[in-house]
């Protein structure tokens, strides 16, 4: 695929907006029938229903937030905005104004934008590059999600799911790290590769230097790489391993290149890229090693190929899916 999305979740803010909104309203008593009616067609959208979702389970936990100097200085803006004398900038804000009146309603919207603000993410297929504050270029693979917290001492990032590409910026007086779940890297200016696993991490190095920790490793949890390295903590004994860095990262150039895949591991691959999964139910074929080059997103050339060259046949199911399955096979 390999295109850019300008803000891929434009779309799921306007929808925290509302749900916060909704939230506020309904909790008004009494509640008219056309407000619950003008809910429920709202709620129907799904991206709209796991926003209610997300919005409900918030507000079990928003009690704590009050003490947060984020939340405080947004109340403080927010309450000041919605003042009674401010009656002109009252009348462009409402209906939204009206339903920030409460102090609770300020903080559950303060909570929503704390959650949300330097956050980015790509759904599947997606590509997206971020420039930070600090200069840094972050390349976001298909369905990743990294949320960004600098402060004065350090830039911290949160690899919350999927694969990154970064180009830091250098900072001395500020590092630079990366968390993915119980995996650290720490740099202060170079350029490496990250991939979040189930367990663990993959952290390939392109150039300069980078400490990687693992808070879940048994010894030795630390590791120095050099360019051209690459280490998996997820493995139960970790060495970092030569790699050819730029064949790891050709996902950033939108393609895939297979060097020896088991075929089972060129499916997982290229289906992170697909909406419609590939399925494989060839038994002992899956173990066969694949050779080539694949553009990201392409399912249709990658069946064409494996089933042309393992004398496979494609099955279309219902859901969109394909199954891969033996030629003699019946589907």
């Amino acid at each position: 695929m390999g295109s850019v999305m300008s803000d891929p979740q434009a779309g799921k803010r306007v929808a925290d907006r509302q749900a916060a909104e909704w939230h506020v309203r309904l909790g008004k008593r009494p509640v008219s029938a056309a407000t619950l009616s003008a809910f429920k067609v709202w709620r129907e959208t799904p991206v709209n229903a796991d926003a209610y979702r997300r919005v409900e389970m918030l507000w079990r936990s928003a009690g704590g937030l009050g003490a947060d100097a984020d939340v405080q200085a947004l109340t403080r803006e927010t309450l000041k905005a919605t003042a009674p004398r401010e009656r002109a900038w009252t009348r462009r804000l409402i209906p939204a104004t009206a339903l920030l009146a409460g102090l609770g309603a300020v903080v559950l919207l303060a909570s929503f934008w704390l959650q949300t603000r330097n956050l980015y993410s790509t759904e599947v297929g997606q590509h997206e590059v971020i420039r930070l504050a600090d200069g840094t270029q972050v390349r976001l693979d298909t369905d990743t999600r990294v949320r960004v917290q600098f402060t004065g001492a350090e830039r911290q990032i949160v690899l919350e799911q999927g694969q990154a590409l970064f180009t830091v910026a250098h900072d001395a007086d500020r590092p630079f790290r990366v968390s993915a779940g119980a995996t650290e890297v720490t740099a202060l200016g170079t350029v490496f590769d990250v991939r979040r696993r189930p367990e663990g991490a993959r952290v390939t190095l392109l150039e300069g230097v980078v400490v990687v920790t693992d808070a879940d490793a048994r010894a030795g949890g630390t590791w120095r790489l050099r360019p051209g390295q690459q280490v998996e903590t997820a493995k139960s004994n970790v060495t970092p391993v030569a790699v050819d860095a730029v064949e790891v990262t050709s996902w950033t150039q939108g393609r895939l290149v297979f060097r020896g895949t088991p075929l089972r591991e060129a499916v997982a691959e290229i289906n992170r890229y697909l909406p419609d999964k590939i399925v494989l139910a060839v038994g002992p074929l899956a173990d066969t090693p694949v050779n080539g080059v694949f553009a990201t997103g392409d399912g249709d050339a990658f069946v064409a190929a494996v089933s042309d060259l393992f004398g496979l046949r494609a099955v279309v199911d219902a859901d969109g899916g394909v199954r891969l399955i033996r030629s003699s096979v019946s589907g």
